[in-house]
């Protein structure tokens, strides 16, 4: 029996890491993380963030490889779920590269007949910069302008990331702790449906209502 996939797409510091801890600690059976975090530190320091490269098509030089990591990466979780493990993989989905690079729908594709539930999470951009604010591994990148005290790379992960926006499930961590997140989040899958979303992605006809 192929294992469940959750896949929580958000903004960094929008709590999906938060929720993907509750969920392994908290859910049956074997649960592995495989997020966006995980596969950084497997990236080459020259090709990083990877999967983790921020709106705005700033590093064109290295957008040809992320396809290319973003399908490997959908190819583990599905390895993982025909052995019969649950994964959850915390990730930014977004196309706001120089080009677009159609990811999302790509890897949809490559769990088409697994068990999937795509979760959109999601934050206030005021609460992300209250955590900004508060993390140390932030520091420099959090500064804005008196004009505009939200930075632009912050502005467009809150735009670009939830482009489409359509989820089996929206979650909203200012108003929820990961605990009850993961609560609702489970509840969907003991109802034991497949994604109608992700199977809208892999349609084929999804290319040509995306692109209209």
């Amino acid at each position: 029996m192929a294992g469940q996939i959750i896949v929580l797409n958000g903004a960094p510091r929008s709590g999906k890491s938060s929720i993907a801890r509750a969920i392994q600690e908290s859910f049956d059976g074997v649960w592995i993380n495989l997020g966006v975090d995980v596969y950084e530190q497997a990236t080459p320091q020259r090709y990083r963030p990877g999967i983790g490269l921020r709106p705005g098509g700033e590093r064109p030089d290295i957008e040809s490889v992320v396809p290319g990591f973003y399908a490997a990466l959908y190819e583990s979780i599905a390895a993982h779920s025909r052995l019969g493990l649950n994964v959850v993989a915390d990730v930014g989905h977004h196309d706001a590269y120089s080009k677009p690079l159609n990811c999302l729908v790509d890897c949809a594709r490559g769990l088409a007949g697994l068990p999937v539930l795509l979760v959109g999470v999601r934050c206030p951009i005021e609460i992300i910069m209250e955590r900004r604010a508060a993390s140390a591994a932030d520091k420099g990148y959090v500064t804005g302008s008196p004009d505009d005290p939200v930075p632009l790379p912050v502005r467009l992960w809150q735009e670009e990331v939830h482009r489409p926006g359509v989820y089996d499930l929206e979650v909203d961590t200012s108003l929820l702790n990961s605990a009850q997140c993961a609560e609702i989040i489970r509840e969907l899958v003991l109802e034991n449906l497949n994604s109608t979303v992700f199977q809208r992605f892999s349609d084929s006809s999804w290319d040509s209502h995306r692109s209209s």
